[in-house]
């Protein structure tokens, strides 16, 4: 069926484009955790292409616990995507909670350091100021689905790198600090690639899409208390805008 390079137009592999067109109809809603994928040789009619080109892209995708394999009885979708809402009040724990998921965030690293420029912009304070970096994953339902890094002013909020310690997650530390709400001043989304460690992390191939959010958090106030880094693995995550 001239797919022996599994290439289509010499670029993008045909096993690789029918991962991608399975992943999207699984997102989409067309099918929900625990439904059948159609068989091989009904996948291979739809795309043209022989029944080995269709395994190898089912295989990738059993590898990354989006499908399952049943021996004798078919492939059945695993993963259920996070619908996770963008807007002035984000809080973490509360999307997947809505999203009837269970939420997790693991803490890699939390340090204390000088502000680059930029975040030094995004935070309202002096170039080369005190910030409290804080580094981990977030979970939904045990499945990790971003890696992160929060930045927040150490001379605005002393004590935070102690709360964050002690506190479950950024709302938590932020009201043991005094800061008892924050909404969110700004969100920018851009399509990235997968580096080594983001991929090692989020159990994905170096490379693989990733969605990455940098927003800003203030205080009733008005003054930024958190600037934040977030990569979504972009095949387990769809991310929307809200007011």
């Amino acid at each position: 069926m001239g797919d022996k390079q599994g290439k289509a137009g010499g670029k993008t592999p045909l096993w690789q484009a029918i991962s991608k067109a399975l992943r999207q109809d699984i997102f989409e809603g067309r099918y929900g955790p625990g439904d059948k994928l159609p068989t091989e040789a009904q996948l291979a009619e739809r795309f043209g292409v022989n029944r080995h080109t269709v395994r190898h892209a089912l295989g990738r995708m059993a590898e990354d616990g989006v499908v399952r394999s049943r021996r004798g009885s078919g492939v059945f979708v695993t993963a259920r995507p996070t619908d996770y809402p963008i807007g002035r009040r984000v809080r973490f724990h509360e999307n997947l909670r809505a999203a009837g998921q269970r939420p997790d965030k693991r803490i890699l690293q939390i340090e204390t350091r000088s502000a680059t420029a930029g975040e030094a912009e995004a935070l309202e304070i002096a170039p080369g100021a005190p910030v409290c970096a804080c580094h981990g994953l977030s979970l939904a339902d045990d499945a990790p689905i971003a890696v992160f890094e929060s930045v927040f002013p150490l001379e605005r909020l002393p004590g935070i790198a102690e709360a964050l310690e002690e506190q479950p997650g950024v709302t938590a530390a932020l009201r043991q600090v005094g800061i008892s709400d924050y909404t969110r001043a700004s969100t920018r989304l851009t399509a990235v690639a997968a580096d080594a460690s983001q991929a090692l992390h989020l159990q994905l191939r170096e490379g693989d899409p990733l969605l990455r959010s940098t927003g800003v958090n203030v205080a009733p106030d008005g003054k930024p208390v958190e600037y934040g880094r977030t990569v979504f693995a972009g095949d387990r995550v769809t991310l929307t805008l809200e007011d």
